[in-house]
């Protein structure tokens, strides 16, 4: 029986780019002769809502509320809504880069019309500003038109989502849409009593566009990738629309996998997963998909399959034959053909740098190995495959795979998704580039460690990196130790400052709330984190709370980092978080408040000379001096 394979992007993953993990699969299977296409749902998605039509049939969901419902957002944009029907489909191809003359009169402010997401622009204020001028151009630039009109028309489309999600679907998000109902949840039941539910005017857009894909492809099996928890219910939808209208000989094979499966359902127990999904794999995709497709043909017994979960008598039966998985040098290159690349939306929503790169402008994505050569971070899921496993490519494969990419979709941009890059993989990768005379720009995730010398650093700029992220996390020496990172909050300065020095942007993963992580850690850590600003080793940043996962070594072993374990419900659908009992008892929720606002304004080069002991200003409890030497990273610097 010949296959046609039809991998989607359920909604909701970036706006600005598709998510890589369909292109991925695709070129793979396309290299072992597979007939395979794919679809990107999730944009297809915003599209279908964000547009004219979508307007007048949200209007058409509020008519039919019940005038206490009416949230004064709601009143507001039912009361401009010609002007909304006039601007929706202007601005969204503004943020397209189809219509870029349109920035003057949306950076005019007379254009679109301004919900409440406009009141966050009354917060910028220049502090040096002594009346009378621009209150955004410090955010913007006296030059930025297009940057302003990006900045107006994302709010402008953040307040039409808040206008949908009150009035049509309490769930929607652009990005963790539904979230809740998948995030370690231990039990279907939530999932299901959602997809029981009557459809929302979400729900039927994404059922109209699934049908479509599938008119358009005429696939025997449908792969739905589910990287985040805010794609799962999405993808069951899409998987419910398939299953009730394919019937007989038409019946279609569905497919779940992707990083939600890989990390939250790996024991998985419910049969009812199983009314959506025929099968659900686990890791790296191309081995469990080529056993899976050979089954379907009838080449291989059930029994053959490879890390896949399925429903037999009634019950979840976990079929795995060990079959190696295919080597990183072989898995082919990605393939973005099928996703339209100029229907992607350069949203501009955070004014932080690195997330500016994450949302702004599209970027091939690509890996340059498998897995993380270091793997021993000890809040990582280092027992994981795709954490656990490293294999490489060699620099010709990856350079050669950039090209075909370039050749391909005619952009010269990457994002390496390593979870860290190897430094001699990118030191060899720079002079494959400059060996071929070939120009890229590029940003990646590394490790702070100090194989990145100046040199190398100035070598990685030449080859075209533009910005690189890596984690300080805690910037506490003895947190830093037991967390294993392998690097010093001095060495961390000097590879930061080497990286700044090339003129690579650096960001810096920062992370609170770790086990027995005391009010003067933290105190600590932002007097590292307003140094390292301060001496231009860092541009951006970002406070992530500490979460303990099963698959962690935390989670594995709690008590090595003096923490007790809540106990866990029975478990038969997700399992991931783990709450913990930490011995401090420290307010960890109201230091974060204070880290976030201490960052922002050290990422606008504002307040880097006051005492760290402001910012935590309204806690509740005794807020300490800092320990750490007011020149400590400077003394740090100078000693390389």
């Amino acid at each position: 029986m010949s296959l046609r394979v039809l991998s989607v992007i359920p909604p909701m993953t970036q706006l600005n780019t598709p998510y890589p993990s369909t292109a991925y699969l695709t070129g793979f299977l396309r290299s072992r002769g597979v007939a395979a296409v794919q679809e990107d749902l999730a944009l297809a998605l915003v599209l279908r809502l964000f547009s004219a039509d979508g307007l007048r049939r949200l209007r058409e969901a509020i008519a039919a509320l019940p005038k206490p419902r009416r949230t004064p957002a709601i009143r507001r944009f039912d009361a401009q809504f010609d002007r909304h029907l006039a601007s929706i489909e202007p601005a969204v191809a503004f943020l397209q880069g189809r219509d870029t003359s349109l920035a003057w009169r949306i950076a005019g402010r007379d254009f679109l019309p301004e919900g409440p997401r406009f009141a966050a622009l009354d917060e910028y204020v220049d502090p040096h500003d002594e009346g009378g001028g621009d209150p955004l151009a410090w955010a913007f630039g006296a030059l930025g038109i297009q940057d302003r009109a990006r900045h107006f028309a994302t709010l402008y489309l953040n307040d039409v989502a808040d206008v949908l999600r009150e009035a049509a679907d309490a769930r929607f998000e652009f990005v963790r849409y539904a979230e809740s109902l998948a995030l370690s949840q231990p039990t279907f039941e939530p999932l299901a009593a959602a997809l029981a539910a009557p459809p929302t005017l979400v729900d039927a857009a994404l059922e109209t566009l699934t049908l479509e894909a599938l008119a358009r492809h005429a696939p025997n099996v449908v792969l739905v990738s589910a990287p985040f928890p805010g794609n799962v219910y999405g993808a069951f939808r899409i998987a419910q629309a398939i299953k009730t209208h394919s019937n007989g000989d038409a019946r279609i094979v569905t497919v779940l996998g992707g990083g939600y499966a890989n990390t939250e359902l790996r024991e998985l127990a419910e049969p009812r997963v199983f009314d959506y999904f025929d099968y659900v794999t686990l890791d790296d995709g191309e081995r469990p998909l080529l056993a899976l497709l050979e089954h379907l043909q009838g080449a291989r017994s059930r029994d053959q399959l490879v890390r896949t979960f399925l429903r037999a008598d009634g019950q979840v039966r976990y079929v795995d034959c060990r079959e190696p998985d295919i080597p990183f040098n072989e898995v082919g290159t990605p393939t973005w053909d099928g996703l339209p690349l100029d229907r992607y939306l350069s949203v501009l929503d955070m004014l932080n740098p690195m997330h500016r790169l994450w949302s702004d402008g599209r970027w091939n994505k690509l890996t340059v190995a498998h897995g993380c050569y270091w793997k021993k971070c000890t809040f990582c899921d280092t027992s994981l495959d795709y954490i656990s496993r490293y294999d490489a490519a060699s620099a010709r494969v990856m350079v050669d795979r950039i090209e075909a990419v370039i050749a391909e979709t005619g952009q010269t941009g990457f994002h390496f998704v390593d979870e860290a890059a190897p430094p001699k993989a990118l030191a060899a990768l720079a002079d494959e580039l400059h060996r071929r005379n070939r120009a890229i720009s590029w940003w990646g995730n590394i490790r702070f460690e100090k194989s990145f010398t100046a040199e190398l650093c100035e070598k990685l700029a030449a080859s075209g990196c533009i910005a690189v992220s890596g984690g300080l996390e805690v910037a506490s020496d003895r947190l830093l130790k037991l967390m294993q990172k392998g690097v010093s909050v001095a060495q961390v300065a000097r590879v930061t400052r080497a990286f700044s020095d090339a003129g690579i942007m650096v960001h810096a993963y920062l992370m609170y709330g770790f086990p027995t992580q005391t009010v003067q850690d933290t105190v600590d850590a932002l007097e590292y984190v307003r140094q390292l600003f301060a001496a231009g080793c860092i541009q951006s940043g970002f406070w992530h709370r500490f979460a303990c996962t099963v698959h962690s070594p935390v989670g594995l072993h709690p008590e090595q980092f003096g923490v007790t374990l809540k106990p866990l419900p029975e478990i038969t659908f997700a399992k991931n978080d783990v709450q913990f009992i930490d011995p401090t008892g420290v307010d960890h929720a109201a230091l974060g408040g204070a880290l976030n606002k201490a960052l922002y304004n050290y990422m606008h080069g504002l307040g880097l000379d006051e005492d760290v002991r402001n910012w935590f200003a309204g806690y509740v409890g005794p807020v300490p001096k800092t320990r750490v030497p007011r020149h400590f990273i400077g003394r740090a610097l100078s000693m390389r």
